[in-house]
């Protein structure tokens, strides 16, 4: 892969099974189209990290890496306002940039950040040091988003973590990647039955394409085949600020808006307005960066937040309850697709309201899930074949009768029960309650 200039990281978030996102309807032309137009681009190195490492090392600037799902629509106004946009032009004039397509032989260790959008930036030193991260849900869901300011934030504490390097290397320990077991992902069993190193350029380029989502399900896959369970950070990977009561500005590196009452944010002390510095002891150039520090977070314990408040730095302790990472949303994930395959036999099921719960005679702490929709072919076909039909209210799985989301419950089961088992469920039908037996995948 090739970098050149401020490094860009675009990984191919496309679809495999039924995702809900949509892509352009000429996928090929649109990756054809994405390489002529880039590949001699006078800023940007195309599809080659090794040469924007080279290049950032040489020139004594910072690397900036864009993965870039180029045939999918999320994040496409984000995608053409960083190519195009003169007044980031001064900006990205200061970094060595590349624009990644594919995550075919991405290193691992290096390039760990939220593999569901479909773009995503990493921030270097050319000594592979990681600066930062930026990524955006606000963009992901609105196609036609088009704001960088949020953007702009991040190259520009990029910048300043890079001047004040080496001297500030220890406060960004906590930024790098940890250890994986494969190096790249093609690497990883399930990608290396399907996928080489190298993109098909002389056949059909998109489906010789690692997608960056795949990464995550192929992770998954790969515990879940060894009857292993799936580590909690990759069920519920870069948790939202909202995770422990947090709302953030997208037009801020960190800045406080709302906290949420009875919170973990409240408990610390958060107020609106407040503009994190650092957190877990890592300085934050964006939310993303947030969000990998509650990623890195241990299952239970207490991290310290400086924030500047009144024109002071206020320390505040947070305190992470046990469970507070199964509070994610994972509802609008790709990944979770491939989740709700192995437990829920490809159902989406949304929490009962409690106006709802009444008319149907349940109780506000009772499980009450409804089945909005179920998969139709292969694994998400599990549970229309075991008898499960839309609009079914879940009320009981595997002796669980305790009011849990949908991310909550997709949790427990990876948890608690392997592929091949099965577990039975309890759906309220009309007035009569049937039992079910369903497969765990």
């Amino acid at each position: 892969m090739s970098f050149r200039h401020p490094v860009v990281l675009c990984a191919l978030s496309l679809l495999i099974t039924p995702l809900p996102a949509a892509a352009v309807k000429d996928r090929e032309g649109a990756v054809r189209g994405d390489k002529a137009k880039m590949e001699n681009d006078a800023r940007w190195i195309y599809n080659d990290v090794d040469r924007g490492f080279a290049e950032a090392k040489r020139a004594g600037k910072p690397l900036l890496v864009v993965l870039r799902c180029v045939p999918c629509l999320s994040c496409v106004g984000l995608d053409a306002e960083v190519l195009t946009e003169p007044s980031l032009a001064p900006l990205l004039d200061q970094f060595v940039c590349v624009r990644l397509i594919n995550a075919n032989t991405i290193d691992l260790a290096r390039f760990q950040f939220d593999y569901d959008l479909s773009f995503s930036t990493l921030l270097f030193n050319g000594d592979g040091t990681l600066y930062g991260r930026y990524g955006s849900w606000t963009h992901q869901a609105d196609p036609e988003a088009r704001e960088t300011i949020g953007y702009r934030r991040a190259l520009e504490g990029a910048l300043a973590v890079h001047r004040g390097y080496p001297a500030n290397r220890a406060t960004l320990a906590g930024k790098q990647g940890s250890p994986t077991p494969f190096k790249t992902p093609v690497e990883i069993p399930e990608l290396a039955a399907k996928y080489g190193r190298e993109l098909n350029w002389g056949g059909e380029v998109v489906k010789s394409c690692v997608h960056c989502h795949q990464v995550g399900e192929a992770f998954r896959a790969y515990y879940r085949d060894k009857g292993e369970p799936v580590p909690r950070e990759r069920i519920y990977p870069m948790p939202a600020a909202e995770t422990i009561g947090l709302s953030l500005a997208p037009d801020h590196a960190a800045r406080v808006t709302a906290v949420a009452r009875a919170s973990t944010a409240e408990a610390a002390g958060f107020r609106p307005g407040d503009d994190l510095a650092t957190f877990a002891g890592q300085p934050l150039i964006s939310v993303a960066d947030f969000s990998w520090a509650l990623h890195q977070a241990p299952e239970a314990g207490e991290l310290s937040a400086v924030v500047k408040r009144g024109g002071a730095n206020v320390t505040l302790k947070v305190a992470l309850p046990a469970g507070w990472r199964a509070k994610s949303d994972i509802s609008r994930r790709v990944g979770t697709w491939s989740m709700r395959a192995m437990t829920l036999g490809g159902m989406t099921l949304l929490d009962l309201e409690d106006g709802l719960r009444q008319e149907r005679g349940l109780g506000a702490a009772a499980l009450a899930l409804r089945v909005k929709g179920m998969g139709q072919f292969g694994k998400h076909a599990g549970a229309k074949k075991a008898g499960v039909l839309k609009d079914d209210i879940i009320v009981g799985i595997d002796g669980h009768t305790t009011r849990t989301s949908e991310g909550e419950l997709i949790g427990r089961l990876l948890e608690s029960r392997k592929a091949g088992e099965s577990v039975e469920l309890i759906v309220l039908r009309g007035k009569e309650r049937v039992a079910i037996r369903l497969p765990m995948q």
